[in-house]
């Protein structure tokens, strides 16, 4: 048996409560990991509020969450290289598995990696949906190079901290937007210019760029439908947050633009070099706070405000 976070229906931040469950089995290719420590992602969020992934929930009670660090209690072969006792963290494809929010979890080995040695679990916990995803859109779709000019939404939070960074750190000139309190946050990170959007309408102040990372999309103030005014004939906007812009693709291809979506496969190789980054020192990792396991709620709360710097954690120890 084992401790976990479980939901009965979807709902608000309440209807979690803690449970003894029964533990995963380990079977094929899988790893089983002792979770010390689980991230919330937004998508975590809706999916528990009935939107997100909420209509691939096989069963109730249901247990959430992608992110985790944790050590290895069993690996997929003898000789594997990642041995129990290990450190590793990665990225569960829940809720079509049992998820993260647990003391055990059974994991693909090809989304698990080792965890990088200068984080804590809870930190390493804030890594794997968030800076895959931003890797995905910054590296893999835009390519981020020197001489490009690349606006990215919502700097500051999850997925932004990390995509500030990876753009930076690969060359390209960095446009952020956030709020006020987190302008010289940005610029610490990287960001070249800061617009804040409490003051500043981007579409007025920025010049035209070669690609936007849309981590907002049209759910507040139309930011994603005013970033086509500021993108190049043929340039490319990624849009992220699911159903937070219906009309996208007809409004890009009005404007003359690229635009494509992007859903974050776990890679075990993306989170090598990700993690290779974090211990050289090139890539730092932002948690905003970090709450017990039973304290998932308040958690769920707190990403639910939309003013986080970087992630939210749970801590889930012995």
């Amino acid at each position: 048996m084992m401790r976990a976070a479980v939901i009965d229906a979807t709902g608000d931040p309440e209807v979690f409560r803690i449970a003894e469950v029964q533990a995963p089995e380990r079977i094929s290719a899988e790893f089983l990991v002792r979770v010390h420590a689980a991230a919330l992602n937004p998508i975590d969020v809706k999916t528990r509020a009935g939107r997100g992934t909420s209509s691939a929930i096989p069963r109730f009670p249901a247990v959430l969450g992608h992110d985790f660090s944790g050590v290895v209690l069993a690996s997929p072969y003898a000789a594997h290289p990642i041995r129990p006792g290990d450190e590793v963290y990665g990225m569960i494809m829940s809720p079509r598995f049992s998820g993260s929010f647990a003391e055990v979890a059974a994991v693909p080995s090809l989304s698990v990696a080792r965890k990088p040695a200068s984080l804590d679990h809870a930190e390493a916990a804030a890594v794997p949906l968030a800076a895959m995803t931003a890797w995905g859109c910054v590296v893999d779709l835009a390519e981020a190079h020197p001489g490009q000019r690349m606006l990215i939404h919502a700097g500051a939070g999850g997925v932004g901290h990390f995509a500030v960074q990876f753009a930076h750190h690969f060359g390209a000139h960095v446009i952020a937007t956030g709020s006020t309190r987190n302008q010289e946050f940005l610029r610490e990170l990287g960001a070249d210019e800061v617009v804040d959007y409490t003051t500043q309408r981007f579409e007025q102040v920025v010049e035209p760029v070669d690609a936007v990372i849309d981590l907002i999309g049209n759910v507040h103030d139309d930011t994603g439908s005013r970033s086509l005014r500021v993108l190049k004939a043929g340039g490319l906007i990624v849009n992220v947050p699911t159903g937070s812009w219906p009309t996208f693709f007809d409004d890009a291809e009005r404007a003359g633009v690229r635009g494509t979506d992007y859903k974050v496969p776990p890679d075990s190789r993306v989170l090598e070099r990700i993690g290779a980054l974090i211990d050289a020192g090139s890539i730092r990792v932002v948690v905003d706070r970090v709450f017990d396991l039973s304290q998932i709620a308040e958690a769920n709360r707190a990403v639910e405000s939309g003013h986080t710097r970087g992630k939210i954690a749970l801590s889930l120890p012995d």
